[in-house]
């Protein structure tokens, strides 16, 4: 009997405390400096209205007023950092070979017409505009504007170059990198840390873990951005019809366990922000502010700025 209530006790006394410091983090963790906080965050720069990754797409999005600029960086052959999403250049230029094997002055452009890859049957017709840029081109032009860097390799000579990029620049203040990669997270953290880092997938299952445990409240997080999908999207990135019951059921399940608002109110009152994507439809919008995220990442920088403005969030 008596084991039996002190047992009882035991679990009582963490439920509470848990319960407690969910609530009130501050109580135990010091929360982080944000030196910039962004709600609106232009994917590639804004896919859906501009050539994805373009100097054009970036001007655009900057000129409606984004908080963000997100884009992926490869290394080309005589070790240029450039912005683009694929590695290989069969989908963006029409050509069956790899960044990495070409020079920057041999990369072709991009093609006329690119699918925005979040947007079921969507095409984007691009203008003048169809080169593959530097990364320090971006730096150039965009002086003040945070930039979410995606390091889609794991490549040490990739990490160290964007790194010294972004001392060079002065950026380590609004700039925020790494991939689902936890092996390429940890290269970027120890190659530079004083850039903040994302979650890579296996740490946000752990955060997960962490969260429906009752542990996260006790633990410390290196990471100050959190960035993941709306599963509840891919009805709208496939035919609906077209879905097995298994894919369903998953979509459901990775919904439910990861759109929580309890966890998003206590990860930003820790000073680390939620980043949703990629979101293209209004409805997806208002769903992601409702939960708590910090902001939205989309494919349509205009569609979400005026949004946003009809609803009287601050950009």
């Amino acid at each position: 009997m008596c084991a039996a209530v002190y047992v009882l006790s035991t679990v009582t006394g963490y439920v509470l405390t848990s319960a407690l410091l969910l609530k009130c983090p501050n109580l135990l963790h010091r929360k982080k400096r944000e030196t910039f906080v962004s709600k609106h965050i232009s994917h590639r720069g804004g896919a859906g209205e501009n050539l994805e990754n373009t100097m054009t797409a970036f001007k655009h999005a900057v000129d409606v007023g984004t908080d963000m600029l997100e884009l992926d960086c490869h290394l080309t052959k005589d070790e240029q950092v450039v912005v683009s999403h694929d590695g290989d250049l069969q989908r963006t230029c029409g050509i069956n070979t790899n960044i990495s094997d070409v020079t920057y002055s041999e990369l072709p452009p991009y093609l006329c017409r690119l699918g925005v890859t979040f947007q079921r049957e969507c095409f984007c017709e691009g203008g003048e505009d169809k080169r593959i840029p530097l990364l320090r081109d971006v730096f150039d032009a965009f002086p003040n504007t945070p930039v979410n860097i995606d390091i889609k390799v794991n490549n040490d000579t990739l990490i160290k170059k964007v790194s010294e990029l972004v001392v060079k620049y002065d950026r380590e203040h609004l700039t925020v990198w790494g991939n689902a990669s936890n092996q390429i997270v940890k290269k970027c953290y120890k190659e530079n840390p004083h850039i903040p880092v994302l979650f890579s997938l296996p740490r946000v299952l752990q955060l997960l873990g962490l969260f429906y445990t009752g542990l996260l409240p006790f633990v410390p997080i290196k990471e100050q951005f959190l960035e993941i999908p709306m599963p509840s999207i891919i009805t709208k990135l496939q035919d609906p019809s077209r879905l097995t019951r298994g894919q369903r059921f998953i979509a459901w399940l990775a919904d439910t366990l990861l759109m929580r608002k309890a966890l998003f109110d206590h990860l930003t009152a820790r000073g680390i922000q939620v980043y949703i994507w990629v979101l293209n439809d209004e409805d997806d919008f208002q769903r992601a502010f409702d939960l708590g995220a910090t902001g939205v990442m989309t494919d349509f920088p205009t569609k979400l700025k005026d949004f946003m403005d009809r609803n009287n969030f601050l950009i």
